[in-house]
């Protein structure tokens, strides 16, 4: 090669190099976003070994992406553990009672109202509600396990975006989910008043869609199943599994203690925002999140 070409060679190559410093890269494959989606879905009554023993299809997907093996409710019975993900505490709530006013919990805020009042979306998917933010049990939907309907300050919002849940495949197949959201099977399909199995395919039927969406292949979205507590004899250790793209294939077992105060507070890292009462931070990290 003679100089003159050997100079050429070398300034395609400079040219090359700037080229590629200033021009975006492509992130590297497996790359996803950070999360800036949150979707919860509440089961019921069972404790992490049943639910472990019981939910085959759940647990291929706690192996598949992560599980806690340390996660407990916060108390007995449903209402305050349903207030405690969402308002970050229990506000002194120690029964079922269904949201009449001298029930409801006020002024305080929630993780719905979080993403709100930035300008982001919420949503509520109940299952076998009828009306929007309805505050009284029957045809299968259970208001306690509602907590949006006990926020009186939000009461508009509730009746906004709090849903019946058939708009839910929808909204998953628009990649339209909110960015504080919760999907709550009815009393049969959240293993209240049917079995683990039932529950179990009620996922089946749903999550697939959802695991398959942009949202979710993204990174964008995390999805978290857990249960509102246990059976009153298993010292109310729960069974969450968290699935995020950015743990797919890893099967992380976080032993990390754990309650639904952990979850209030992923919602508020999730939304950059502050922490509810008493959340706690650490969710992500326990996970290893984005």
């Amino acid at each position: 090669m003679n100089r003159g070409t050997q100079l050429a060679v070398l300034a395609t190559a400079a040219g090359l190099a700037v080229l590629m410093l200033a021009t975006p890269q492509s992130p590297a494959t497996g790359a996803v976003a950070s999360p800036t989606k949150v979707l919860t879905i509440v089961e019921e009554n069972h404790s992490y070994a049943q639910a472990k023993a019981g939910m085959p299809y759940l647990m291929s997907l706690a192996s598949k992406y992560a599980y806690a093996s340390n996660d407990h409710g916060v108390t007995h019975p449903s209402l305050p553990n349903y207030l405690a993900i969402a308002g970050a505490d229990t506000f002194g709530v120690s029964t079922d009672s269904e949201p009449i006013p001298s029930t409801k919990v006020g002024t305080a805020r929630t993780v719905f109202d979080l993403a709100l009042d930035k300008g982001l979306r919420a949503k509520s998917y109940q299952e076998s509600m009828t009306s929007n933010c309805q505050t009284t049990s029957g045809g299968g939907y259970a208001a306690r396990h509602n907590p949006w309907v006990y926020f009186g300050s939000s009461r508009i919002r509730c009746k906004s975006y709090d849903v019946p849940a058939g708009s839910f495949l929808t909204d998953v197949k628009n990649n339209a989910l909110p960015n504080a959201g919760m999907l709550i099977p009815n009393l049969c399909n959240d293993a209240h008043d049917c079995s683990l199995t039932v529950a179990d395919n009620w996922l089946k039927a749903r999550l697939p869609t959802l695991l398959a969406s942009s949202d979710f292949t993204s990174g964008r979205l995390t999805v978290v199943v857990t249960f509102d507590e246990d059976d009153v004899h298993s010292g109310n250790q729960v069974l969450t599994v968290v699935m995020n793209a950015a743990l797919s294939g890893k099967h992380k077992v976080v032993t990390t203690t754990l309650n639904h105060y952990s979850l209030s507070g992923y919602y508020s890292h999730v939304l950059r925002a502050s922490l509810l009462r008493k959340a706690t931070s650490g969710f992500s990290t326990a996970f290893g999140l984005p």
